[in-house]
């Protein structure tokens, strides 16, 4: 029996190399042996006691039905007051959409702004599921190769001399995956009025804007209404299968964004609603705070120590929980070189394919969401491995040049 036929627009979303190698190294686990994951883009830690008992009195009491699609009105009120007190910023609550996770707001966004065949600037590298969202409504994510001469991150002349005919937008993610880098907070006003000057939209990704080591971190939405951000209960606040996120939309928005969230997902996990409003007690507020300074903790080794072993890192993290990692040194390919770590030194990290195509053979991303000793021991393999491997000093003599895709 024939199968159904299935839409161009799937074949354009690639599938995940991390998701391979994370298979191979369950593999090696199965056989016995001990991996270290520095692959995985998920907090170590869980939502902390005060959200775990809100959400279980939220079950004992019976909340488990639809809400408004726009999310529950004290959940909303109690973002817009953290807007307040952590950013200084006087946010409606009528202007934040509660969504199934970041996903699915961007999915949203992406849906209320994105027509067949028109263009969306957004970073090569860059988390790859922004790119898809684009293209599930037959938009076409216009790529833009940055390097550590920025930080891996777009700037307004960059975003100006790759604006041309069909390019409604910029998609952009500060601090950022990959890399782990923030834009500017001035270059960011930059791009804005560089985009609003030509009549498009600008849509920031903050998810990772809750964990900024380096100064106090400023959402985008200070630069004006017109602005759409995202967030997500996930990384800041560790509940990353809750499935939770929000929105901020212009006002003018907020009727259309109601109308597509009622028909493509009718609201968000009720229980897990329920229990975040528990984020913003004092109690989890002060765990949170502690667990960003632990990660922060972890940047400030693992930069270091990858630099001591002949790994090149050439942007510094300032948020999240990643770095990005120059490997030319030791291979030409690092996807090669990601599978060479996991099979010799049993540590598990992600090539730079699944993030685009500029000099994606040239990078790895780590994770340093895993706790200290593991970090610890993973780059010591490393290390060891490295300082033995036969090929390790005939390629660190070659010129880096030679090792561009």
């Amino acid at each position: 029996m024939p199968l159904p036929r299935l839409s161009r627009r799937t074949a354009r979303i690639e599938p995940f190399q991390t998701m391979e190698l994370h298979k191979r190294a369950q593999q090696l686990e199965r056989a016995g042996k001990r991996v270290i994951h520095m692959s995985i883009g998920e907090p170590d830690f869980t939502a902390p006691a005060p959200v775990i008992e809100a959400l279980e009195r939220a079950a004992r009491a019976g909340k488990t039905q639809y809400t408004s699609a726009t999310g529950i009105e004290p959940l909303r009120e109690a973002i817009a007051r953290h807007y307040g007190e952590r950013y200084g910023l006087d946010v409606s609550p009528s202007r934040i959409i509660v969504t199934a996770g970041a996903s699915a707001a961007l999915t949203l966004a992406c849906c209320a702004l994105v027509n067949p065949g028109e263009r969306v600037l957004m970073t090569d590298p860059s988390y790859p599921c922004n790119r898809h969202f684009v293209a599930s409504y037959d938009g076409i994510p216009e790529l833009v190769a940055v390097g550590p001469e920025t930080r891996f991150q777009m700037t307004r002349e960059l975003l100006e001399s790759h604006w041309r005919d069909g390019v409604i937008g910029t998609l952009l993610a500060s601090p950022a995956n990959p890399t782990g880098t923030s834009i500017a907070f001035d270059e960011m006003g930059q791009i804005v009025d560089a985009v609003r000057a030509r009549g498009g939209f600008t849509i920031v990704d903050e998810i990772y804007l809750g964990l900024s080591y380096d100064g106090k971190p400023r959402s985008a939405l200070e630069l004006g209404d017109d602005i759409i951000v995202t967030n997500s209960f996930s990384k800041y606040f560790h509940m990353t299968g809750w499935r939770l996120g929000w929105l901020v939309v212009p006002p003018a928005l907020e009727a259309a964004f109601e109308k597509l969230s009622q028909n493509l997902y009718i609201c968000a996990s009720a229980l897990a609603q329920h229990a975040a409003l528990a984020c913003f007690t004092a109690e989890a507020g002060a765990e949170f705070e502690r667990r960003r300074e632990e990660f922060r903790r972890r940047r400030d080794h693992v930069v270091p120590a990858l630099r001591a072993i002949g790994l090149e890192v050439p942007a510094a993290p300032d948020g999240a929980f990643y770095v990005y990692v120059d490997c030319s040194r030791f291979s030409p390919d690092s996807a090669a070189f990601a599978d060479e770590l996991l099979q010799n030194a049993l540590v598990s990290v992600v090539p730079g394919a699944d993030f685009g195509s500029h000099e994606h053979r040239r990078y790895l991303r780590m994770s340093y969401a895993t706790p200290i000793g593991m970090i610890r021991e993973a780059l010591a393999r490393i290390g060891g491995y490295l300082s033995e491997r036969p090929a390790a000093r005939a390629i660190s003599s070659r010129s880096s040049s030679t090792l561009r895709p």
